[in-house]
């Protein structure tokens, strides 16, 4: 068994009968959907799942899970979902899978978050993976340029066969080649204020628990105070 699959496994361990459920995106969240769904056939778990994405809809649908859209409910009890990065105060960066909207919006809605990460995503300062910003594909050139001036190393996201890649909300996403993210608050406000700039993989003071798969300690989890 392999960390991603370990720490998917644990955290699918906090899901509870009659939870909402947020249901996220990537490689380790794959194997937290695939416990939750063994749970729903062999144990009868009872809950709700959100997903983040149209591809984490698609393998919840097709292990039974019971669904719902983020606006068919009130809130969501729990959300679990992997990141890109985690410093050393437990903020956080998403959007490598190009889910980012979907999962920001899921996470806003919940009462608790827990990230499920193996030991290479825990750095000490955010940064050296590129932060993505889904954008809106108007106006997309003139924010690359925008970027470009304030030093922020853009780079559109393009598929294999070079064509921008499109977020599920069909929006571009421009990835920032950082390499150190000194003031993430700051940098998180003034993305906010771009027009055009739809959503940023800056996940701050949202984490309340740290799933951890280390090749040392086997799974370990932090409660994060917030």
């Amino acid at each position: 068994m392999n960390l991603k699959q370990m720490v998917g496994i644990e955290a699918a361990k906090y899901v509870k009968d009659g939870m909402t459920v947020g249901l996220g995106t990537g490689s380790t969240a794959y194997f937290m959907v695939e416990e939750i769904g063994r749970r729903v056939k062999e144990e009868n778990l009872n809950i709700v799942g959100v997903t983040t994405s149209k591809a984490t809809e698609k393998q919840a649908l097709s292990l039974g899970i019971p669904l719902k859209s983020i606006d068919e409910v009130d809130f969501v009890d729990l959300t679990i979902d992997g990141a890109d990065e985690i410093s050393e105060d437990y903020q956080g960066t998403k959007g490598g899978g190009a889910a980012l909207l979907f999962e920001k919006i899921v996470a806003t809605y919940s009462k608790e978050v827990i990230w499920i990460v193996d030991e290479s995503k825990m750095v000490k300062h955010l940064g050296a993976f590129p932060l993505p910003v889904e954008v809106i594909p108007y106006g997309s050139d003139q924010l690359l340029r925008k970027f470009t001036a304030k030093e922020l190393n853009p780079k559109i996201r393009l598929t294999e066969d070079g064509n921008p890649l499109l977020t599920d909300s069909k929006n571009y996403i421009i990835d920032l080649y950082l390499e150190d993210i000194s003031a993430p608050q700051e940098l998180a406000v003034w993305l906010d204020h771009q027009v055009g700039v739809v959503e940023h993989g800056l996940f701050l003071d949202m984490v309340t628990r740290v799933i951890i798969g280390t090749s040392t300690e086997g799974v370990k989890t932090i409660n994060v105070p917030r």
